[in-house]
């Protein structure tokens, strides 16, 4: 190359200059502070002078004004937060004084302030920093937190973006902050390092890590290998290292040895626990030298060290001398390349009791504040090879444990004293072309940049540095080039405007460095400014060197040295950006270049970069880097042909002789016999620009081509420029890129096939078939010559002239790679081969070339490597299933599906791929969409075109609105606490009645009640005013139980707003009289009413209103404490609101600190519900926390000798409760042997615990219940509990078995009230010890265990159990015999024993003969009826939530016989246990089914809730309104679970003993009935239309799984509906035609469904085009499309009733509107946009309208008409074939319509027939003759490629008959032959 090229690649031209001022300065003027200086401006000169003269007013206003502006500084970096699609932008952290802005901006916009901080002190330093913080405690996830941290004197000031504040305090004083990849790194100021002598050396650590602002401060360790390669850990304590540089990836630090004058790199990384072992360890312990020295010498050492002390006190030179006696030995001067580093037991923590401050830990343990001068204990560091052995200890000492480590990776050589270097004054990291990856430094004293290249292993956490080059420089700034990694070093930056570029150095190329430009390929993307080139230099020379000298002498010769300023400095590069200080002070802002601009030549240099070596590849780069970038420059549309001529040129051609590179016009040429500067011209233009245009090869393809449809006429031929006719050209084999031409060649054609995959890059693809066109000529390639001719063939005709390659030595030099084949690769015939089902080889695929395309962000035109990869997938899967059943079809289609998804492959992608390659894909995603899977992610649904999955796997939940009510007011309404259901839900499922709105009637509380009482006349008006209160007193008793109902209605449908307190309804207990509507008052004392006969129904309503909060609401501590009332009456409610938090989840968000307060106050009701809240938060956890929290109130859980504390009984229970709720199905012995052990309890000692004592004991059963819940047999570790015979034995009774354990001091004395002696109480244990038997055996089917609990058949020995035990032991003998279980009467009538249902026959004759006779025969009845309600109950656990009609069948037949027998007239067997059964019974049918609202169900609710008098109690009432609320469990939404833990918590809720009144707990703690929420479980499936986001009904196919009871079975539901469990699932489907079909596979799993129904069960469905939704179209009669298979076309106006996609309605109102001049057109094209409407797949409306342009030969070269070929290929295949033929299919297998593809084809083949009969080209083709110059080509290469017909040299080498013309499309091989002939 010429000395011309070499001078213009040393300048580059930098873009726009703009002036660059710190955005936070000027932001700073606005500040506060700033009004305080000029305050202090203004003051008169008088009051600046100091009072004792020792200052003046130049210090004064030094002070002010000058001090202030000499504590900026800023830094920028790249914007970290920018996602995809914005714009990138610079931000920018600015100090000055206490101030700190951190700014915003870009090229487009101006800079903002994003935050502003303002601190207590002068900033000392700020930076950013990330911290890693893990997710929560059990995850390993970690998530990065970026921060602001703010140093000042005392103290590190650490914001967050998020918002989080930390302060953390400096226990010494700092000198550097430092950010590294775990945290922040300090390094301790050395105030003696600054000292004129030479200084000693520290031995306390000098390095300190800190991992999180709330994180203690810990020293930095290093790790070295030491003697026999043992590793040595210890303390970095080298005061005289510095640290320099920090990165953060890889984690290395950079530090600076101030004595030897090296740099050295060190890893950073985490310590490993061997190594906090290791350091932990202390050291041997010495005999202590000066003894009494000891302490006073290591403070006084302290203090020296952080300069407490003045210079000249006596304790400073005591301790300076005390360090020149240890700093005596010979280590400390013999350094070798690691720094010395102090022993691991460097630094002890102090455990002095007389610092107790938390807020100043990190000071007391290092000792080192300046603030602190209290004198404390260290230990002295023990030095190896020192002469001071003995080691200084002071008692209660201990290591700190280290977090980070470093290990030494290279250091500095220095061979000569002459070299040693000061201290780097810039450090960053960098890379070159190859992307070798560099360490530079620049070293102001040598004025060199010190590159250290390293690697990374194996190992990515460990670092190899390989070498070490030194490039002359003055300054140096980091810069990265967009869109690729290119690195070069700049002689000469054209900075316009700033200096003029043809000024330049007299005589500086003549002294360039030697080897300078060898060094130039290996450096980075750097902007050098170097001492030596052209950029006016700083007139101040600190180094003295020849060049220097001539530098200053130049200098001084200028006589505009002042006009113009100098460049001083480079600073803050970010991106391709740079500032550049000026000595005047002031800034400018430039822009480095980017390598090119178009991405055809991106994309060529990156395929160039990738195949050439190393060296050669940075050479062509930098070569073209330099010219494309030179000053004047070449316009962005002209880089092709710039690019173009520097490639052929390194290849060794004459760009200047070869025609069609002659004509390539460029501003700025780049051969070397052309003058390097030339003016850029007009940019208006000329007319000579339309005579070019209009003498163009493309103007002729469009105005003279003559087209396909028009037969017969010739069209002449393009002009064609003479070429010369002089000698053949020859190639240059000395050029650069000479012996790659081969290679660089086959890297270019897969690079043009790539790009023929992207219609965007359709004229890339032309551009380079140029270039290769002309290499293949030039290599004889004629495979490939044939290929890009039938590609562009009147492109390619002009490119005659040949360029000769020397067949002897110059072609021996060509490196021709193993993979250029003589066959051309050709996707599209590659997918042609594939289709047809041929056997090929792999598509050639250069994966760092076409899959580097994947990386490129926000370009979707740069994934088509990633389309051309997903084809050859879809290729093989079409050509391996050609064979197989339709199953495995769509499995493939998945796969393809989910792998594009994976790749990033979206719609958008798919858009830009030609039609006839796109097709294979659109059929897999047409496929998928028809049948696709639930769970597919996001991503995959977008890309099948289901808008419906697409939305459901946002995970969005139902919008609740108001509920349309008929009650009267609506201010009542707000009040009842009901009205946040979802109206549009149950709308759906309830439709026909007004069933919500009744039950709202029956459990609102809120309102007063009807109290209408006759009047009669015999009663006074005192008498009949006690006659309405009386009345009163009994319909208070049902509203005091209605909100336990109404918690289970609106279970979990409100989502509370943080800023609102919860709305609780009142519970109303007045009443209103007609006809006057007088109030009625219990208040008024005219009757007695119960005391605290309000307390639990309170509760209760507290409970209803905190079970409304849905789980995934968003509620924390406050909002719980915020709820917290003033009023003293209301803290019952807020009791219930707590655990009414604990059953949905939240109570565990409250803070401990909360827990403890609530309890503190000894309130018995909060207690209650705090306990039972957090335990059934915790459910199954064992949370040690709460069982603490839970044995504190429970005496037998606490030590003997514990202090005997005063809990409530009822406190005690609940804790009993909550044990078994926290260790549910754990098998804790401990808990079980105590549980197990309460059970039978017995009263005392003394006066305690003689009341309420079944409640207890149930309690503790249910617990032990829980605690084994279902493990039978079992019970690992309990074998010598006996638990189930001593169950068994409280069941029965007994002699009660002395007390073992802990606890058996406390039974020693006797209860002072109840006398039970040594026998087990039976109506105490009974209950409590059945139930728990019952849990744990739990469905075990355990016959033994059951037979224990049959009823008793004689009467002998039902003589010996109360009846309404036999309830219980029916209910648990059934339940450990869960299988026997059966939905029928027998079944429920086969637990009664015989001789009980002989004599069931009698009842009716106990009315008639009342007498004792009958004694035996009424106990045999109750006997019969608890029997039968047991039985009952067992159906209702068995069938919870299911619906089951045998079941409800069965329950309802006996629930009407209890009512019969309850309305008769008898008395025998008691109204109290007909009512028990009755109620029983009633539960059991509302467990039955629960959700479903049944109407049935809710008639027996109705009328019962009318009955208040006689037995109805609280009790039943509360029975009654709990099985009310099952049955519209959450509003329908809701239903229950029969798991093991389900059944637990209704057997606990559900209890048959309810209580008498409203304070009653002696059987049964009310609040236990709350329980049975945690057997809720969400079911409810509710579709949603896509488009309306509207619930709607959509018909389902619900398959079970075959069961020892029932085959597979397929049930059809209308939906909404309530599913069965969803164990017993196997699949789900929407059934079509309305709805798009979507089935959910449970069988896989039911974490996706669970999913759906935890988001209120939204199931996005989508309706079909043309299809009414069921609500308004019921029978399906009225759809909008046609019946008449025969009308494939509408009117344009109707289109709006199948779609509403703007571009379907934009095409039929401009296509398809009649036209008189084109209605063929428009029938056509009507047709079409039916086609694509009705069978939704409107993406296939272009492809319609590209196959018939094909027809019509608009489209020019040959492209189309390929893509055509590849169309007719895929819909004739074998697998398309036998998709359409399948029957399931019913003719639905093609994407096109089977009516437009023939006639297409039959267009198409006769106009090439027709072409075909004439006398022209093809024959001379055949025969190898030379084309004429006139002829038509174009319509030769679409016949060719069409047919599919091999080259004619392939032809001639192959046998005509056989394998070649087979392959060929359906031309008649006897035809081919006669043209042949």
């Amino acid at each position: 190359m010429s000395n011309v090229y070499e001078e213009r690649s040393a300048m580059i031209a930098a873009g726009e200059l703009q002036s660059f001022v710190p955005f936070g300065r000027e932001h700073c003027k606005n500040h506060p502070n700033a009004v305080n200086l000029q305050l202090r401006q203004l003051q008169p000169a008088s009051e600046l002078w100091s009072s004792d003269g020792a200052a003046g007013l130049v210090g004064s206003l030094q002070e002010v004004t000058l001090h202030e502006r000499e504590k900026e500084f800023w830094q920028l970096r790249k914007g970290s937060g920018s996602s995809a699609g914005q714009v990138e932008y610079e931000e920018e952290l600015y100090a000055a004084g206490n101030m700190v802005i951190w700014s915003r901006g870009s090229k487009g916009q101006a800079s903002n302030v994003y935050k502003a901080f303002t601190v207590d002190s002068a900033v000392q330093q700020a930076l950013w920093c990330n911290f890693t913080v893990r997710h929560n405690k059990k995850s390993t996830q970690e998530i990065v937190e970026q921060t602001v941290c703010i140093a000042q004197s005392t103290c590190v000031n650490v914001h967050s973006v998020s918002g989080k504040d930390f302060i953390s305090p400096l226990p010494f004083q700092v000198s550097t902050l430092w950010p590294t990849k775990f945290g922040l790194l300090f390094e301790r100021k050395n105030v003696m390092s600054d000292a004129p002598l030479s200084p000693p050396r520290e031995h306390l650590p000098t390095l300190f890590s800190m991992l999180h602002p709330v994180d203690e401060i810990a020293p930095v360790v290093c790790s070295s290998t030491g003697l026999f390669d043992i590793p040595r850990i210890q303390y970095v304590s080298d005061s005289m290292l510095r640290v320099v540089f920090t990165c953060c990836d890889p984690s290395i630090i950079m530090t600076y040895d101030m004595v030897q004058c090296t740099h050295t790199v060190w890893a950073l990384r985490k310590v490993t626990p061997e190594e906090q072992s290791m350091v932990l360890k202390c050291p041997e312990q010495a005999t202590l030298v000066q003894g009494i020295l000891g302490a006073s010498f290591l403070n006084n050492h302290l203090r020296n060290s952080c300069g407490l002390d003045s210079p000249g006190s006596p304790l400073h030179c005591h301790a300076l001398h005390n360090q020149n006696r240890m700093t005596s030995s010979p280590s400390m001067h013999s350094r070798a390349h690691s720094p010395t580093i102090s022993n691991m037991a460097a630094l002890s923590r102090s455990h002095s009791p007389g610092m107790a401050s938390p807020s100043f830990s990190g000071a007391q343990r290092f000792n080192l504040s300046c603030h602190s001068l209290s004198a404390r204990g260290h230990s002295l560091l023990p030095l190896s090879n020192s002469t001071l052995n003995e080691t200084l200890l002071v008692p209660e000492m201990e290591p700190i444990k280290p977090d980070l480590c470093i290990e030494q990776l290279w250091s500095e050589t220095v061979s000569t004293s002459r070299e040693k270097s000061c201290q780097a004054s810039k450090i960053f990291l960098s890379s070159d072309l190859c992307e070798n990856k560099y360490l530079c430094f620049l070293v102001e004293s040598h004025q060199q940049l010190r590159c250290v290249k390293f690697l990374e292993s194996n190992n990515q956490s460990q670092l190899i540095f390989v070498s070490v080059v030194s490039v002359p420089a003055k300054d140096a700034a980091p810069l990265e080039v967009k869109n690729i990694c290119f690195l070069h070093l700049l002689y000469k930056v054209f900075v316009p405007g700033l200096l003029s570029p043809t000024f330049s150095l007299p005589g500086s190329t003549a002294r360039r460095s030697p080897g300078l430009m060898d060094l130039v390929p290996f450096l980075s993307a750097v902007l050098l400014l170097l001492a030596q080139m052209g950029m006016m230099p700083s007139p101040v020379s600190e180094v003295r060197g020849s060049v220097m000298h001539h530098e200053s002498s130049w200098l001084e010769d200028c006589t505009f040295q002042q006009a113009v300023p100098h460049i001083h400095a480079l600073r803050d590069a970010v991106s391709n950006r740079v500032t550049l200080e000026l000595s005047s002070g002031s800034m400018l802002r430039i822009t480095v270049p980017e390598i090119a601009t178009s991405d055809l030549v991106k994309r060529c240099l990156q395929a160039i970069r990738l195949i050439l070596p190393k060296d050669t590849a940075m050479k062509v780069l930098i070569k073209w880097y330099n010219n494309y970038n030179a000053p004047g420059g070449p316009s962005m549309h002209l880089e092709w042909n710039l690019f173009v001529t520097c490639v052929m040129t390194l290849m060794g051609y004459n760009t200047e002789r070869l025609a069609w590179t002659h004509n390539l016009h460029f501003e700025v040429p780049l051969s070397p016999v052309i003058a390097p500067k030339k003016a850029r011209p007009a940019d208006t233009g000329s007319d000579e620009d339309w005579e070019y245009l209009r003498s163009s090869d493309y103007h002729w393809q469009l105005s003279m081509r003559q087209m396909v449809s028009v037969l017969g006429q010739r069209a002449s031929a393009p002009p064609v420029e003479e070429e010369d006719s002089g000698p053949a050209l020859c190639v240059d084999s000395s050029a650069l890129l000479f012996p790659h031409i081969p290679a660089l060649f086959y890297v270019l054609h897969l690079l043009y096939e790539d790009l023929k995959l992207d219609a965007l890059q359709r004229s890339g693809a032309q551009a380079l078939v140029g270039l290769l066109h002309q290499l293949a000529r030039d290599l004889q390639l004629e495979e490939y010559i044939d290929l890009y001719w039938r590609d562009y063939p009147s492109f390619i005709k002009p490119f005659t002239k040949s360029c000769v390659i020397d067949q002897g030595r110059c072609r021996s030099m060509l490196n021709w790679p193993s993979f250029l084949t003589a066959e051309p690769p050709c996707v599209f015939n590659w997918l042609s081969s594939c289709l047809r089902g041929h056997s090929v080889p792999p598509f050639p695929y250069m994966p760092n070339i076409c899959e580097r395309t994947r990386l490129a962000q926000n370009t979707s035109s740069h994934k088509v490597a990633l389309v051309l990869s997903s084809i050859v997938v879809a290729m093989k899967c079409f050509r391996e299933q050609g064979f197989l059943s339709s199953t495995v079809q769509c499995s493939l289609a998945e796969k393809l599906v989910v792998w594009l998804t994976s790749a990033g492959f979206t719609l958008k992608d798919l858009e830009l791929v030609p039609f006839g390659a796109a097709l294979p894909i659109r059929d897999a995603i047409y496929q998928c969409r028809e049948h696709p899977c639930s769970d597919w992610s996001e991503e995959v649904c977008a890309l099948i075109g289901r808008q419906d999955l697409t939305k459901q796997a946002n995970k969005v939940t139902l919008s609740v609105g108001k509920s349309v009510s008929v009650l009267p007011s609506e201010a009542d309404e707000e009040e009842d606490g009901m009205t946040d259901q979802h109206p549009e839900v149950t709308g759906l499922i309830w439709s026909q009645d007004l069933r919500e709105q009744e039950v709202r009637r029956l459990l609102q509380s809120s309102r007063p009640i009807r109290v209408n009482v006759p009047h009669l006349p015999e009663l006074s008006d005192h008498e009949y005013i006690e006659e309405k209160e009386n009345k009163l007193l009994q319909l208070c008793q049902r509203t005091m139980a209605l909100p336990v109902g109404r918690g289970l209605f609106t279970l979990f449908s409100y989502r509370p707003v943080p800023t609102e307190p919860l709305p609780v309804p009142k519970l109303n207990l007045t009443g209103r009289a007609p006809p006057r509507n007088t109030m009625v008052d219990l208040n008024s004392g005219n009757i007695d009413v119960p005391p605290n006969m309000t307390c639990w129904p309170s509760f209760h309503n507290g409970v209803a209103a905190g079970l409304k909060i849905a789980s995934a609401s968003q509620v924390e501590s406050a909002w719980i404490a915020y709820n917290k009332p003033k009023n003293a009456e209301l803290a019952n409610e807020y009791a219930g609101f707590l655990m009414a938090l604990g059953l949905n989840g939240h109570l565990t968000k409250l803070a401990t600190l909360n827990i403890h307060d609530n309890l503190n106050k000894g309130h018995e009701m909060t207690s209650i519900g705090l306990l039972l809240g957090v335990s059934a938060a915790k459910l199954g956890t064992m949370d040690m926390s709460i069982t603490r929290l839970l044995s504190i109130h429970i005496p037998a859980l606490l030590p003997p000798t514990s202090t005997e504390l005063d809990v409530p009984h009822s406190v005690q229970v609940a804790a009993v409760v909550g044990i078994g709720l926290v260790y549910q199905g754990t098998g804790h012995r401990h808990n079980a042997e105590v549980l197990l052990a309460e059970i039978g309890r017995p009263p005392g000692p003394e006066m305690e615990y003689c009341t309420d004592r079944e409640s207890y004991s149930l309690a503790a059963g249910l617990a032990l219940g829980m605690v084994c819940l279902g493990h039978g047999s079992n019970l690992i570790g309990m074998s010598d509990l006996n638990v189930p015979e001593q169950l068994y034995q409280y069941m029965v009774g007994g002699h009660r078995r002395t007390h073992t354990g802990m606890n058996r001091e406390k039974h020693k004395s006797p209860s002072y009230q109840i006398k039970e002696g040594d026998t087990i109480n039976v109506d105490v244990t009974c209950p409590g010890a059945t139930l728990a038997l019952a849990m744990i055996y739990l469905k075990t089917n355990n016959r033994s265990i059951a037979d224990w609990l049959k009823a008793p058949d004689t009467m002998f020995l039902l003589d010996f159990i109360k009846p309404e035990f036999l309830l219980l032991r029916t209910l648990a003998r059934c339940l450990i015999m869960w299988d026997d279980i059966l939905p029928n009467a027998e079944w429920v009538n086969s637990n009664v024993p015989q001789v009980h249902q002989k004599n069931a026959l009698c009842l009716k004759r106990i009315v008639l003969w009342p007498s004792a006779q009958g004694f035996f025969l009424v106990l045999q009845s109750q006997a019969h009826d608890y029997i039968i309600a047991g039985a009952c109950m067992a159906v209702g656990f068995r069938f919870a939530g299911s619906a089951n009609t045998d079941a409800f069948e069965c329950l309802y037949k006996f629930a009407r016989t209890f009512m019969q027998s309850l309305t008769a007239t008898t008395v025998a067997v008691g109204l109290y246990n007909l009512q028990t059964c009755l109620s029983m019974v009633l539960i059991a049918i509302s467990m039955v089914m629960s959700g479903s609202g049944d109407l049935k169900v809710l008639q027996l609710c109705r009328f019962l809730h009318r009955r208040t008098s006689g037995e109805m109690n609280y009790g039943f009432h509360m029975a009654h309104h709990m099985a009310l609320g099952l049955l519209f469990l959450g509003g329908g939404r809701y239903t229950l679970s029969t798991s093991n833990s389900a059944i637990a918590a209704l057997l606990c809720a559900l209890y048959p003993h309810f209580p008498a009144h409203s304070t009653d707990n002696r059987y049964h703690l009310q609040a236990l009935r709350h329980l049975s929420v945690l057997a809720a479980e969400p079911r409810l499936l509710v579709p949603v239309d896509v488009d309306t986001l509207k619930p709607c009904h959509a018909l389902l196919d619900v398959t079970y799984k075959e069961t020892q009871w029932y085959e597979e079975t397929t049930v059809e539901l209308m939906a909404p509906t309530l599913l069965p469990e969803l164990h017993l699932l196997k699949e789900i489907k929407v059934k079509g035609p309305r709805y798009w079909e979507l089935t959910i596979d449970i069988s896989r799993g039911t974490q996706h469904l669970q999913s759906i129904l935890s988001r209120d069960g939204v199931l996005y469905v989508k309706l079909r085009a043309g299809q009414l939704p069921y609500k308004e179209d019921p029978q399906g009669l009225n759809s909008r499309l046609t019946p008449n298979p025969e009308v494939r076309v509408f009117q344009p106006e109707a289109i709006s009733d199948f779609t509403s996609d703007t571009a379907l309605l934009s095409f039929a109102e401009y296509f398809c509107n009649p036209s008189k001049n084109n209605k063929h057109k428009q029938t056509l094209f009507s047709a079409i946009l039916y086609e694509c409407v009705t069978q939704e797949n409107p993406e296939m409306l272009p492809t319609y309208v590209a196959i018939d342009q094909v027809r019509q030969g608009q489209v020019c070269e040959t492209f189309a008409l390929g893509q055509m070929r590849l169309v007719l290929e895929l819909c004739e295949s074998h697998m398309l074939q036998c998709r359409l033929n399948s029957p399931h299919r019913k003719g639905r297998g093609l994407l096109l319509s089977s009516e437009f593809l023939p006639v297409m084809k039959s267009a198409i083949g006769s106009a090439l027939d027709c072409w075909l009969s004439g006398d022209h080209l093809l024959r001379a083709y055949l025969k190898g003759q030379t084309l004429g110059e006139g002829t038509d080509a174009n319509m030769l290469a679409s016949f060719l490629l069409y047919h599919s017909l091999p080259s004619f040299r392939k032809m001639t080498s192959a046998d005509l008959e056989g394998k070649v013309l087979s392959k060929c499309s359906p031309v008649p091989p006897i035809k081919m032959l006669e043209l042949k002939c």
